[in-house]
């Protein structure tokens, strides 16, 4: 390794400073050969307080090929967005040469919404570094889908941080994910239609016929004389069971698809589904509907019943609850369904991920369900517990169907029934 050493010289006599000063033109030039060939990795430049150590890119030549063979952007940028570096695979993302590149600001490749979030997420950053989903802007005018990693690297000169950022291009990423979530998407549509069919048949067929035996056995019971009473009794039993058979079969078709959600609209199926689940786990369920101008079109009131279904499934499995809210609103050309417990709940920013934990599967499938309808979806841990989620789907005027008007504020509380008989 070689040093290259400057020094202030005293002042001298004009001859012998005037000789001193080519010695030391001499020498400058003969360091600056050195630096742009690569033989020099430090400079030492000596001042007033003391001598100054500077490391050159030669020092980090190994690293510098690395960098630049990468498949992925690098970059060294300041607090302030000046980019001191930047790899030839980050100037192919952007559509710029290298020159227009570095020492420009990394401003001019993000919108004002990206430059918020990076701004706000570097303040967080520490040595341990993070990530986030941005968007370059290119020379072509599209922008690009990244994710940027960010580390805080060392001090800049006068004093300012400088932070290291790898690049990595999401556009395949992207492309798998949407091709992922159409394949879903077409799942759950075979799904439904299949629902629909075997609900049909299990309504028409399998609960007709459940029907009709019951009420042959209720005749074999009325027939039957009183001397007979062990046959009597069995026909009562046999009788019994037939009815809930019958009963059974029509809530698994109710579940897999309610006519009243085709016939009545999405209230009437809410408040059927309510009564139903409060009757079954003796947890009450108050539904709450304000003013809707509109019926929904088919799919959003599908999607809605689904994720209220999976909801009250989640209360019933984990959540332990003593009493379930549910706010059905329209606002701003929305539809906002509001579903809140007051279970056992989560620890705030430990929400179950995707697949993983209780309800995990659940909430992905009612986030996924929300997403197929074009709306959003969110979680929230309420203080002292429970759970609280909610749904807005936008309303495509264009499509919907004008329904049954529900006066504002008409609240519907399903409560727990009494012990009963057999239907």
């Amino acid at each position: 390794m070689k040093t290259a050493r400057v020094a202030r010289a005293p002042r001298r006599a004009p001859a012998r400073e005037l000789g001193a000063l080519r010695a030391r033109l001499a020498e400058a030039v003969d360091a600056l050969r050195a630096i742009r060939s690569g033989e020099v990795d430090t400079l030492v430049v000596a001042g007033e307080r003391g001598p100054r150590v500077f490391t050159l890119a030669g020092a980090e030549h190994a690293y510098r090929l690395l960098i630049e063979s990468m498949n992925e952007g690098a970059l060294t940028v300041t607090s302030d967005k000046t980019i001191l570096y930047a790899n030839r695979c980050f100037s192919k993302m952007v559509g710029y040469p290298l020159s227009q590149v570095i020492g420009g600001s990394l401003r001019r490749f993000l919108s004002p919404g990206d430059r918020a979030a990076l701004r706000a997420m570097i303040k967080r950053s520490g040595r341990s570094g993070a990530k986030i989903q941005l968007r370059l802007l290119t020379a072509g005018g599209t922008s690009l889908p990244v994710q940027v990693s960010v580390r805080r690297t060392a001090e800049a000169g006068l004093g300012r941080a400088s932070f290291g950022m790898v690049v990595t291009d999401q556009t395949e990423v992207r492309r798998t994910e949407d091709l992922l979530r159409a394949l879903t998407h077409r799942v759950v549509q075979v799904q439904e239609d299949e629902r629909r069919r075997v609900a049909l048949e299990l309504h028409d067929g399998v609960t007709q016929m459940l029907c009709a035996m019951l009420f042959r056995s209720q005749m074999l019971v009325a027939s039957l004389e009183a001397h007979d009473g062990p046959a009597k009794r069995e026909a009562r039993k046999l009788r019994d069971i037939a009815g809930q058979t019958a009963t059974e079969a029509e809530r698994v078709s109710r579940d897999l698809r309610s006519s009243l959600l085709d016939q009545l609209g999405l209230i009437a199926a809410l408040r059927d589904a309510s009564k139903i689940f409060s009757d079954r786990t003796g947890v009450p369920v108050t539904v709450t509907c304000g003013r809707l101008t509109v019926r929904l079109p088919a799919d959003r009131e599908l999607a809605l019943y689904r994720i209220f279904q999976e909801a009250l499934r989640n209360v019933e499995k984990h959540a332990g609850a003593r009493s379930v809210s549910v706010d059905l609103t329209q606002p701003d050309h929305c539809v906002q369904m509001v579903i809140a417990d007051d279970g056992v709940g989560f620890k705030v920013g430990c929400a179950p991920a995707r697949g993983k934990g209780p309800g995990g599967v659940g909430l992905f499938l009612m986030r996924e369900r929300a997403s197929f309808a074009g709306g959003e979806f969110a979680v929230q841990a309420l203080r002292g517990g429970g759970t609280k989620i909610t749904v807005r789907l936008p309303q495509l005027p264009a499509s919907v169907q004008t329904g049954a008007k529900v006066r504002r504020g008409r609240t519907h509380r399903a409560k727990p029934a009494g012990p009963s008989g057999p239907h």
